[in-house]
Protein backbone atom coordinates (compact mmCIF):
# COMPACT_ATOMS: atom_id res chain seq x y z
CA UNK A 1 0.00 0.00 0.00
CA UNK A 2 1.20 3.81 -1.09
CA UNK A 3 1.95 5.88 1.67
CA UNK A 4 -1.00 8.27 1.94
CA UNK A 5 -0.21 12.42 2.66
CA UNK A 6 -2.12 13.71 5.14
CA UNK A 7 -6.20 14.56 4.11
CA UNK A 8 -6.66 18.13 2.94
CA UNK A 9 -9.19 20.46 5.86
CA UNK A 10 -12.53 19.88 5.25
CA UNK A 11 -14.24 23.00 3.44
CA UNK A 12 -16.79 24.57 5.94
CA UNK A 13 -19.86 25.95 6.49
CA UNK A 14 -17.95 29.64 5.78
CA UNK A 15 -16.40 28.31 2.59
CA UNK A 16 -19.73 26.89 1.10
CA UNK A 17 -21.40 30.83 2.01
CA UNK A 18 -19.19 32.51 0.06
CA UNK A 19 -19.17 30.10 -2.86
CA UNK A 20 -23.19 30.61 -2.95
CA UNK A 21 -22.80 34.67 -2.28
CA UNK A 22 -20.69 34.97 -4.82
CA UNK A 23 -22.91 32.93 -7.08
CA UNK A 24 -25.74 34.74 -6.76
CA UNK A 25 -23.76 37.77 -7.14
CA UNK A 26 -22.73 36.68 -10.78
CA UNK A 27 -25.66 35.45 -11.30
CA UNK A 28 -27.30 38.74 -10.90
CA UNK A 29 -24.57 40.81 -12.22
CA UNK A 30 -25.08 38.83 -16.22
CA UNK A 31 -28.82 39.97 -15.55
CA UNK A 32 -30.45 36.83 -14.14
CA UNK A 33 -33.19 36.63 -10.70
CA UNK A 34 -31.11 33.76 -9.80
CA UNK A 35 -30.41 30.27 -10.06
CA UNK A 36 -31.68 26.97 -9.84
CA UNK A 37 -29.27 24.40 -8.94
CA UNK A 38 -30.32 20.45 -8.95
CA UNK A 39 -28.07 17.67 -7.81
CA UNK A 40 -24.63 17.18 -9.74
CA UNK A 41 -21.68 19.06 -9.47
CA UNK A 42 -22.32 22.38 -9.14
CA UNK A 43 -24.86 21.32 -6.34
CA UNK A 44 -21.66 19.36 -4.75
CA UNK A 45 -19.60 22.37 -4.67
CA UNK A 46 -21.98 25.14 -3.76
CA UNK A 47 -23.37 23.45 -0.59
CA UNK A 48 -20.98 20.50 0.07
CA UNK A 49 -24.44 18.28 -0.16
CA UNK A 50 -25.17 15.34 -3.16
CA UNK A 51 -27.84 13.10 -2.45
CA UNK A 52 -27.11 9.52 -1.99
CA UNK A 53 -29.28 8.46 -4.57
CA UNK A 54 -30.28 10.96 -7.41
CA UNK A 55 -33.23 10.11 -8.36
CA UNK A 56 -37.33 11.25 -10.00
CA UNK A 57 -37.81 13.23 -6.53
CA UNK A 58 -36.93 17.16 -6.71
CA UNK A 59 -34.28 18.54 -5.21
CA UNK A 60 -33.41 22.07 -6.03
CA UNK A 61 -31.05 24.81 -4.35
CA UNK A 62 -32.16 28.69 -5.37
CA UNK A 63 -29.86 31.57 -5.26
CA UNK A 64 -30.82 34.99 -5.49
CA UNK A 65 -28.63 37.63 -4.93
CA UNK A 66 -29.44 39.74 -1.48
CA UNK A 67 -31.80 36.49 -0.29
CA UNK A 68 -30.96 33.86 2.22
CA UNK A 69 -29.86 30.86 -0.09
CA UNK A 70 -33.12 28.26 0.36
CA UNK A 71 -33.29 24.64 -0.84
CA UNK A 72 -36.51 22.45 -1.25
CA UNK A 73 -35.78 18.81 -1.14
CA UNK A 74 -37.98 15.52 -0.45
CA UNK A 75 -38.78 15.04 3.24
CA UNK A 76 -37.38 11.41 3.19
CA UNK A 77 -33.96 13.52 2.35
CA UNK A 78 -34.21 16.92 4.83
CA UNK A 79 -31.75 14.69 7.20
CA UNK A 80 -29.25 14.43 5.19
CA UNK A 81 -29.26 17.96 3.55
CA UNK A 82 -28.77 19.18 6.95
CA UNK A 83 -25.80 17.76 7.59
CA UNK A 84 -24.21 18.66 4.15
CA UNK A 85 -20.56 20.87 4.87
CA UNK A 86 -22.63 24.08 3.87
CA UNK A 87 -26.07 23.38 6.04
CA UNK A 88 -26.62 26.40 8.14
CA UNK A 89 -25.67 28.64 5.34
CA UNK A 90 -28.90 27.78 3.27
CA UNK A 91 -32.54 27.45 4.72
CA UNK A 92 -34.22 23.75 3.98
CA UNK A 93 -38.05 23.22 3.05
CA UNK A 94 -39.25 20.17 1.94
CA UNK A 95 -42.15 18.15 0.07
CA UNK A 96 -43.86 14.94 1.12
CA UNK A 97 -44.34 11.78 -1.56
CA UNK A 98 -47.63 12.50 -2.78
CA UNK A 99 -47.53 16.63 -3.06
CA UNK A 100 -46.52 18.24 -6.08
CA UNK A 101 -43.07 19.70 -5.87
CA UNK A 102 -43.10 22.24 -8.15
CA UNK A 103 -45.83 23.91 -6.52
CA UNK A 104 -43.36 23.98 -3.69
CA UNK A 105 -40.86 25.27 -5.49
CA UNK A 106 -43.12 27.73 -7.20
CA UNK A 107 -42.89 29.81 -3.66
CA UNK A 108 -39.22 30.07 -4.68
CA UNK A 109 -38.68 31.44 -7.55
CA UNK A 110 -39.91 34.98 -9.19
CA UNK A 111 -42.87 33.97 -11.21
CA UNK A 112 -41.45 36.04 -14.27
CA UNK A 113 -37.45 35.72 -13.41
CA UNK A 114 -35.05 34.20 -15.94
CA UNK A 115 -33.11 31.68 -13.74
CA UNK A 116 -29.67 29.79 -14.97
CA UNK A 117 -30.43 26.25 -13.73
CA UNK A 118 -27.19 23.37 -13.76
CA UNK A 119 -26.81 21.50 -16.82
CA UNK A 120 -27.21 18.56 -14.72
CA UNK A 121 -30.61 19.23 -14.13
CA UNK A 122 -33.11 16.38 -15.11
CA UNK A 123 -35.49 17.43 -18.23
CA UNK A 124 -38.51 16.44 -16.55
CA UNK A 125 -37.65 18.90 -13.71
CA UNK A 126 -37.03 21.83 -16.12
CA UNK A 127 -40.63 21.16 -17.81
CA UNK A 128 -42.15 20.83 -14.11
CA UNK A 129 -40.75 24.12 -13.61
CA UNK A 130 -42.07 25.65 -16.93
CA UNK A 131 -46.18 23.90 -16.63
CA UNK A 132 -46.25 25.78 -13.20
CA UNK A 133 -44.76 28.98 -13.42
CA UNK A 134 -44.70 29.45 -17.39
CA UNK A 135 -44.00 33.10 -16.78
CA UNK A 136 -40.24 31.77 -16.29
CA UNK A 137 -37.51 31.24 -18.24
CA UNK A 138 -33.92 29.13 -18.16
CA UNK A 139 -30.54 30.03 -18.87
CA UNK A 140 -27.64 26.44 -19.13
CA UNK A 141 -25.70 27.41 -16.04
CA UNK A 142 -22.63 26.60 -18.30
CA UNK A 143 -23.60 29.29 -21.15
CA UNK A 144 -25.54 31.52 -18.22
CA UNK A 145 -22.00 31.51 -15.87
CA UNK A 146 -19.14 29.57 -17.52
CA UNK A 147 -16.77 31.01 -15.26
CA UNK A 148 -18.37 29.74 -12.02
CA UNK A 149 -16.44 27.15 -10.93
CA UNK A 150 -13.26 27.33 -13.45
CA UNK A 151 -11.08 29.91 -11.42
CA UNK A 152 -9.81 27.56 -8.02
CA UNK A 153 -9.24 29.24 -5.05
CA UNK A 154 -5.53 27.96 -3.52
CA UNK A 155 -7.44 25.02 -1.34
CA UNK A 156 -8.64 23.35 -4.27
CA UNK A 157 -5.42 23.71 -6.86
CA UNK A 158 -4.01 21.77 -3.13
CA UNK A 159 -6.39 19.13 -4.08
CA UNK A 160 -5.95 18.93 -8.04
CA UNK A 161 -2.22 18.98 -7.56
CA UNK A 162 -2.79 16.17 -4.76
CA UNK A 163 -4.69 14.08 -6.76
CA UNK A 164 -2.41 15.13 -10.14
CA UNK A 165 0.59 13.77 -8.25
CA UNK A 166 -1.12 10.40 -7.41
CA UNK A 167 -2.17 10.17 -11.01
CA UNK A 168 1.82 10.15 -11.79
CA UNK A 169 2.54 7.67 -9.05
CA UNK A 170 0.36 5.31 -10.48
CA UNK A 171 1.94 5.58 -13.86
CA UNK A 172 5.35 5.42 -12.51
CA UNK A 173 4.32 2.19 -10.78
CA UNK A 174 2.15 0.62 -13.82
CA UNK A 175 5.41 0.95 -16.19
CA UNK A 176 6.58 -2.01 -14.31
CA UNK A 177 3.89 -3.98 -15.30
CA UNK A 178 3.93 -6.51 -17.96
CA UNK A 179 2.01 -5.49 -21.25
CA UNK A 180 2.82 -8.15 -23.67
CA UNK A 181 0.61 -11.11 -23.96
CA UNK A 182 -2.00 -9.46 -21.26
CA UNK A 183 -5.54 -7.84 -22.27
CA UNK A 184 -5.94 -4.14 -22.25
CA UNK A 185 -8.62 -4.64 -20.07
CA UNK A 186 -5.90 -6.79 -17.63
CA UNK A 187 -3.71 -3.91 -17.64
CA UNK A 188 -6.71 -1.17 -17.21
CA UNK A 189 -7.55 -2.95 -13.80
CA UNK A 190 -4.14 -2.88 -12.53
CA UNK A 191 -4.36 1.19 -13.52
CA UNK A 192 -7.41 1.26 -11.40
CA UNK A 193 -5.68 -0.60 -8.48
CA UNK A 194 -2.87 1.94 -8.63
CA UNK A 195 -5.19 4.67 -8.49
CA UNK A 196 -6.88 3.50 -5.33
CA UNK A 197 -3.72 3.17 -3.80
CA UNK A 198 -2.21 5.89 -4.36
CA UNK A 199 -5.17 8.10 -2.65
CA UNK A 200 -8.15 8.23 -5.27
CA UNK A 201 -11.87 7.50 -3.53
CA UNK A 202 -13.02 6.87 -7.43
CA UNK A 203 -11.81 5.99 -10.18
CA UNK A 204 -13.65 7.39 -13.39
CA UNK A 205 -11.73 5.79 -16.44
CA UNK A 206 -8.74 3.62 -17.29
CA UNK A 207 -8.23 3.69 -20.93
CA UNK A 208 -5.61 1.38 -22.29
CA UNK A 209 -5.79 1.70 -26.20
CA UNK A 210 -2.80 -0.56 -27.86
CA UNK A 211 -1.98 -0.94 -31.21
CA UNK A 212 -5.17 0.08 -33.71
CA UNK A 213 -7.32 0.86 -30.95
CA UNK A 214 -5.03 3.39 -29.82
CA UNK A 215 -6.48 5.10 -32.67
CA UNK A 216 -10.19 5.65 -31.79
CA UNK A 217 -9.67 8.45 -29.07
CA UNK A 218 -12.47 7.28 -27.25
CA UNK A 219 -11.38 3.62 -26.88
CA UNK A 220 -11.66 2.41 -23.07
CA UNK A 221 -9.81 -0.81 -22.83
CA UNK A 222 -11.12 -4.01 -24.70
CA UNK A 223 -10.07 -8.06 -24.84
CA UNK A 224 -7.48 -7.30 -27.32
CA UNK A 225 -4.31 -9.15 -26.45
CA UNK A 226 -1.62 -6.82 -26.28
CA UNK A 227 1.75 -7.86 -28.45
CA UNK A 228 5.17 -7.20 -28.63
CA UNK A 229 5.83 -3.66 -31.34
CA UNK A 230 2.47 -1.98 -29.87
CA UNK A 231 2.04 1.49 -29.38
CA UNK A 232 -0.33 2.01 -26.44
CA UNK A 233 -2.34 5.05 -25.29
CA UNK A 234 -2.38 5.43 -21.41
CA UNK A 235 -5.52 7.94 -20.39
CA UNK A 236 -6.26 7.60 -16.52
CA UNK A 237 -7.74 9.62 -13.86
CA UNK A 238 -10.43 10.27 -11.02
CA UNK A 239 -11.34 11.73 -8.04
CA UNK A 240 -9.24 12.36 -4.52
CA UNK A 241 -10.57 14.35 -2.07
CA UNK A 242 -12.67 15.99 -4.12
CA UNK A 243 -10.94 16.55 -6.76
CA UNK A 244 -10.01 15.14 -10.10
CA UNK A 245 -6.70 13.82 -11.79
CA UNK A 246 -6.70 13.35 -15.82
CA UNK A 247 -3.34 12.53 -17.48
CA UNK A 248 -2.73 10.87 -20.66
CA UNK A 249 1.32 9.34 -21.78
CA UNK A 250 1.86 7.07 -24.86
CA UNK A 251 3.99 4.03 -24.45
CA UNK A 252 5.62 1.65 -26.51
CA UNK A 253 5.87 -2.21 -26.00
CA UNK A 254 9.90 -2.73 -27.07
CA UNK A 255 11.45 -0.15 -29.11
CA UNK A 256 9.72 2.28 -31.35
CA UNK A 257 10.00 2.42 -35.61
CA UNK A 258 11.49 5.73 -36.53
CA UNK A 259 7.68 6.92 -37.81
CA UNK A 260 6.39 5.85 -33.94
CA UNK A 261 8.63 8.26 -32.75
CA UNK A 262 8.48 10.96 -35.19
CA UNK A 263 4.53 10.60 -34.50
CA UNK A 264 4.92 10.77 -30.40
CA UNK A 265 7.83 13.59 -30.60
CA UNK A 266 5.23 15.66 -32.87
CA UNK A 267 2.64 15.45 -30.36
CA UNK A 268 4.69 16.43 -27.29
CA UNK A 269 6.26 19.36 -29.36
CA UNK A 270 2.29 20.67 -30.15
CA UNK A 271 1.69 19.54 -26.11
CA UNK A 272 4.80 21.70 -25.02
CA UNK A 273 3.72 24.43 -27.44
CA UNK A 274 0.40 24.89 -26.01
CA UNK A 275 1.78 24.68 -22.01
CA UNK A 276 4.02 27.60 -23.06
CA UNK A 277 1.55 29.54 -24.90
CA UNK A 278 -1.02 29.85 -21.34
CA UNK A 279 -0.59 33.04 -19.58
CA UNK A 280 -3.98 35.09 -18.24
CA UNK A 281 -5.94 36.85 -20.76
CA UNK A 282 -5.24 34.78 -23.76
CA UNK A 283 -8.57 32.75 -25.02
CA UNK A 284 -9.06 29.23 -24.15
CA UNK A 285 -9.30 28.85 -28.36
CA UNK A 286 -5.58 29.62 -28.56
CA UNK A 287 -4.51 27.19 -26.50
CA UNK A 288 -5.93 24.47 -28.77
CA UNK A 289 -4.94 26.74 -31.89
CA UNK A 290 -1.38 26.54 -30.77
CA UNK A 291 -0.98 22.83 -30.20
CA UNK A 292 -2.81 21.98 -33.62
CA UNK A 293 -0.60 24.29 -35.67
CA UNK A 294 2.63 22.15 -34.33
CA UNK A 295 0.36 19.37 -35.96
CA UNK A 296 -0.86 20.27 -39.16
CA UNK A 297 2.76 21.79 -39.93
CA UNK A 298 3.73 18.47 -39.74
CA UNK A 299 1.29 17.13 -42.32
CA UNK A 300 -0.76 15.01 -39.44
CA UNK A 301 -3.55 18.20 -39.12
CA UNK A 302 -6.43 15.64 -40.57
CA UNK A 303 -5.42 12.79 -37.55
CA UNK A 304 -5.94 15.45 -34.60
CA UNK A 305 -9.73 15.06 -34.39
CA UNK A 306 -10.65 16.16 -30.81
CA UNK A 307 -10.34 19.44 -28.54
CA UNK A 308 -7.17 20.22 -26.94
CA UNK A 309 -8.42 20.37 -23.36
CA UNK A 310 -10.93 20.52 -20.76
CA UNK A 311 -11.60 22.24 -17.43
CA UNK A 312 -11.73 19.93 -14.27
CA UNK A 313 -12.23 20.39 -10.70
CA UNK A 314 -14.81 18.32 -8.64
CA UNK A 315 -15.18 16.44 -12.00
CA UNK A 316 -12.56 15.22 -14.27
CA UNK A 317 -13.78 16.74 -17.57
CA UNK A 318 -16.12 20.24 -17.34
CA UNK A 319 -16.15 23.95 -18.54
CA UNK A 320 -14.32 25.81 -20.28
CA UNK A 321 -13.15 23.53 -22.98
CA UNK A 322 -9.63 24.38 -24.95
CA UNK A 323 -11.19 24.56 -28.51
CA UNK A 324 -12.19 26.52 -31.17
CA UNK A 325 -14.67 29.14 -30.78
CA UNK A 326 -14.36 29.08 -26.80
CA UNK A 327 -13.21 32.67 -26.24
CA UNK A 328 -13.25 33.13 -22.31
CA UNK A 329 -10.09 34.32 -21.12
CA UNK A 330 -7.34 32.17 -19.47
CA UNK A 331 -7.64 33.42 -15.54
CA UNK A 332 -5.12 32.55 -12.76
CA UNK A 333 -6.75 29.92 -11.27
CA UNK A 334 -8.61 28.36 -13.93
CA UNK A 335 -7.33 24.46 -14.52
CA UNK A 336 -7.47 22.65 -17.41
CA UNK A 337 -6.23 19.53 -19.74
CA UNK A 338 -3.64 20.41 -22.33
CA UNK A 339 -3.64 16.66 -24.47
CA UNK A 340 -3.14 17.16 -28.73
CA UNK A 341 -2.93 13.70 -30.24
CA UNK A 342 -2.70 11.90 -33.19
CA UNK A 343 -4.88 9.13 -34.70
CA UNK A 344 -3.67 6.98 -37.88
CA UNK A 345 -6.77 4.79 -38.28
CA UNK A 346 -5.94 1.18 -38.31
CA UNK A 347 -2.62 1.76 -36.99
CA UNK A 348 -1.82 3.49 -33.51
CA UNK A 349 -2.56 6.23 -31.63
CA UNK A 350 -0.74 9.31 -29.40
CA UNK A 351 -1.61 11.03 -26.74
CA UNK A 352 0.25 13.20 -24.01
CA UNK A 353 -2.22 14.99 -21.49
CA UNK A 354 -1.17 16.80 -18.63
CA UNK A 355 -3.04 19.05 -15.91
CA UNK A 356 -2.30 22.99 -16.54
CA UNK A 357 -3.24 25.93 -13.95
CA UNK A 358 -3.00 29.02 -15.45
CA UNK A 359 -1.10 31.28 -13.19
CA UNK A 360 -0.57 35.29 -13.04
CA UNK A 361 3.39 34.32 -15.08
CA UNK A 362 2.00 31.60 -17.07
CA UNK A 363 0.90 27.60 -16.69
CA UNK A 364 1.74 25.49 -13.86
CA UNK A 365 1.79 21.37 -14.86
CA UNK A 366 0.33 19.26 -11.91
CA UNK A 367 1.70 16.30 -13.71
CA UNK A 368 5.44 16.00 -13.71
CA UNK A 369 5.84 12.48 -15.24
CA UNK A 370 8.18 12.49 -18.34
CA UNK A 371 6.57 13.33 -21.39
CA UNK A 372 9.20 11.21 -23.43
CA UNK A 373 8.31 7.60 -25.28
CA UNK A 374 8.57 5.34 -22.31
CA UNK A 375 9.31 1.63 -23.49
CA UNK A 376 7.70 -1.48 -22.05
CA UNK A 377 7.71 -5.27 -21.62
Amino acid sequence: MAEQAPAPAPFTREDHAARMDRAARDAAAAGLAGLVVMPGPDLAWLTGYLPTATTERLTALVLSAGEEPRMLVPALERGDAEAAPGAGAFAVSDWRDGQDPYAAAAGLLRPDGRYGISDSSWAMHLLGLQRTLPGTSYAALSEALPMLRAVKDAAELERLAAAGAAADAAYRDVLGVRFAGRRESEVAADLATLLLEHGHSQVDFTVVGSGPNGANPHHEAGARVIGDGDTVVLDFGGLRHGYGSDTSRTVHVGEPTAEERRVHDVVREAQQAAFEAVRPGIACQEVDRVARAVITGAGYGEYFIHRTGHGIGVTTHEPPYMVEGEELPLVPGMCFSIEPGIYLPGRFGVRIEDIVVCTEDGGRRLNTTSREMAVVA
